[in-house]
């Protein structure tokens, strides 16, 4: 009757930004909670399995011990070394077991693993994260019941939901990664914190996403030229004083409460599938706010738009349209 998988990132919220910035800090206690309020939402709707990831603060198990509860839960059968790798098996793993719709808690990072594990599975996102564009700000009660009338096929996929987008980053002609978000170029030649909180290191950015209410790369973006989640193109700029059509200052929250005046020596929009190469240099590449991997001024790197990343749901959309079908009511 359409299971629902659960993949929480205990470790969202906690890296240097909430030190070096006003970044929040979401405690352990607080994402239990919305994993509670989450189950309560897919068992008011007739979900009957969950199966989630397990991991090193043991969430889902935590919430699951209420006796409101009696979803049939499962922990994923997986060997959990509480890394990055984790989320993307789990996923592979939900993928395999034919899992219907995905809730998962955590920031652009968490759900960049989750694509790279598995895109078909449709996906209700919660931010727990510190600068997310990715998922949303959702209470955890009206996100389970959104997922589980997605699992139940209560509710037309189509009209609720969207294909992401994502950039694909090949190296020398080789796929490496893959981006939901931003992809960085930064002159840092270390991953050190992994987190990109200081722009003055950074040269050149990526899009999927160039959204003016968000915080971070792609409020810098928004500025420049607004890119929705459903609209067909990207955006590159690179950073620095210029003196060409579209060279600016921009002034945006590119952290939790630090607003900063950026330069742009210009910007240009990305088509999907059409390879942009990028000057060849020494190089920090960071995916969704992290440093990933350097590269050499040998190697050739090229960033490609797509739209093949996860089908993310619209829980406000959801939710009306169970309310124009009725199908709450009794």
């Amino acid at each position: 009757m359409g299971v629902v998988g659960i993949i929480a990132n205990p470790a969202a919220s906690k890296d240097i930004r909430r030190l070096v910035a006003q970044g929040r800090v979401i405690p352990d206690w607080e994402k239990v909670n919305t994993l509670r309020r989450v189950m309560l939402g897919l068992q008011s709707v007739g979900v009957q399995r969950v199966v989630a990831m397990p991991d090193s603060s043991h969430l889902c198990q935590r919430a699951r011990d209420d006796a409101q509860l009696s979803v049939d839960f499962s922990l994923l059968e997986m060997s959990a070394h509480y890394t990055e790798g984790d989320s993307v098996r789990a996923a592979q793993l939900m993928g395999d077991l034919g899992v219907a719709c995905l809730v998962t808690l955590g920031g652009d990072g968490t759900n960049r693993a989750v694509a790279k594990g598995c895109a078909s599975i449709p996906l209700v996102a919660i931010s727990t994260g510190t600068n997310n564009v990715f998922p949303d700000m959702v209470e955890g009660t009206l996100a389970g019941i959104t997922a589980g009338l997605v699992a139940r096929k209560r509710l037309d996929l189509e009209q609720i939901s969207t294909i992401s987008k994502i950039l694909e980053i090949h190296v020398d002609g080789e796929f490496q990664d893959l981006a939901l978000v931003d992809v960085a170029l930064s002159r840092e030649r270390f991953v050190a914190s992994r987190a990109i909180w200081d722009l003055s290191t950074l040269y050149e950015v990526f899009l999927t996403r160039a959204e003016p209410s968000s915080i971070g790369l792609s409020s810098v973006g928004g500025q420049l030229h607004p890119v929705s989640l459903a609209d067909q193109g990207g955006l590159h700029y690179t950073l620095g004083d210029g003196a060409g059509q579209n060279a600016s200052m921009v002034q945006a929250p590119i952290a939790p409460g630090v607003v900063s005046e950026i330069p742009i020596a210009r910007w240009e929009t990305m088509q999907i599938g059409v390879a942009v190469p990028v000057e060849r240099r020494h190089c920090m590449v960071a995916v969704d706010g992290e440093r990933a991997f350097n590269l050499t001024a040998q190697q050739q790197l090229e960033l490609v738009l797509q739209r093949s990343g996860p089908r993310v749901v619209d829980v406000e959309a959801a939710m009306k349209a169970a309310a124009d079908l009725g199908v709450l009511r009794k």
